[in-house]
């Protein structure tokens, strides 16, 4: 395999947004130092996506979280960029034809953390104060705790929604420490972080994922040198458990799997998008056994919530 160099640099799609940027150059450093070849030879490409044109409607109105990747992926496609760099829980389970999801960077804190300009945790907020927030996810679970909260839509990058929060648009709002950490401004903001099992956590929360052509061995072997199997195992077992539930940003979802020593724990919710009933459970098994894992809690949790749970 001929490696890539200056004049014939290995391209990187990503989105624009600060933290996609972040995460396609985590990826460039460490393909870089782990193939200790010059990081000049990796090219980043910033591609615009719908989602990020679009900023003054909930996803969910005009297409969902695939307009954050559909662009990109025409772009792999048509062969104008050699990879494309995600976060795992923007990809569609569908992914279009010829296009694989290659390699996992190992995750980084799968927490959400609760942030406001006063400090605190969700539990402290006043009596019927404000909770920005996009997600159906973090509204539902949120409302599970705290009903009497005023929930308002808040897109945008994280440097947005924290302008947001500051304009005083909410008292409060909840953001990916994953997120937080690697734009490194965990310490700059007021972000309490809430253990996983409290607030569970998107599926594949925290994971870089790259994606390239199917077929392509060449950037297949250059993915060997970064990928990291624990996460990936989680990886397939919380998309499974997703696929099942043919989950997408209409219905309110979280699920996380643990990897140790060979064996994978992974914890599923589902829940009404007011926050007034949730099931939840886990399953327990080896590693390769996680997409039937993943599977198999599913249907255990669309039995227990009845036919039209998670209609939109």
């Amino acid at each position: 395999m001929k490696m890539p160099d200056r004049d014939r640099p290995f391209r990187i799609g990503t989105r624009g947004s600060p933290l996609a940027l972040a995460q396609a150059n985590e990826v460039r450093s460490l393909l870089a130092t782990t193939l200790d070849i010059d990081p000049e030879a990796f090219k980043i490409v910033v591609i615009r996506t719908t989602g990020d044109r679009v900023t003054d409607r909930p996803l969910r109105e005009f297409g969902g979280k695939g307009l954050f990747t559909k662009e990109i992926e025409e772009a792999l496609l048509e062969g104008r960029i050699d990879c494309a760099v995600h976060s795992m829980k923007d990809v569609p389970i569908n992914q279009p034809e010829g296009l694989v999801v290659d390699a996992c960077l190992q995750s980084e804190d799968v927490r959400d953390a609760f942030v406001s300009l006063t400090g605190g945790t969700l539990v402290d907020m006043p009596e019927g104060a404000t909770l920005g927030t996009s997600s159906l996810r973090r509204r539902a679970q949120a409302l599970r705790r705290r009903p009497d909260l005023n929930v308002v839509e808040f897109r945008g990058n994280v440097q947005t929604r924290l302008k947001k929060l500051d304009a005083g648009v909410a008292d409060g709002t909840l953001l990916a420490m994953a997120g937080l950490r690697r734009l490194g401004m965990e310490g700059s903001v007021q972000a309490v972080p809430m253990d996983v099992h409290d607030m569970l956590p998107a599926v594949c929360q925290g994971i870089i994922c790259i994606e390239r052509r199917e077929g392509d061995c060449s950037v297949a072997q250059l993915m060997d040198a970064v990928r990291h199997p624990d996460t990936e195992a989680r990886m397939r077992a919380e998309r499974a458990f997703l696929a099942r539930l043919d989950g997408s940003c209409r219905t309110p979802i979280a699920g996380y799997g643990e990897v140790r020593d060979g064996s994978l724990r992974l914890t599923g919710e589902i829940l009404r998008t007011d926050g007034s009933e949730a099931h939840a459970g886990t399953r327990a098994g080896p590693v390769e056994d996680g997409p039937a894992l993943g599977r198999d809690l599913a249907e255990a949790l669309l039995a227990e919530a009845g036919p039209g749970f998670l209609a939109p």
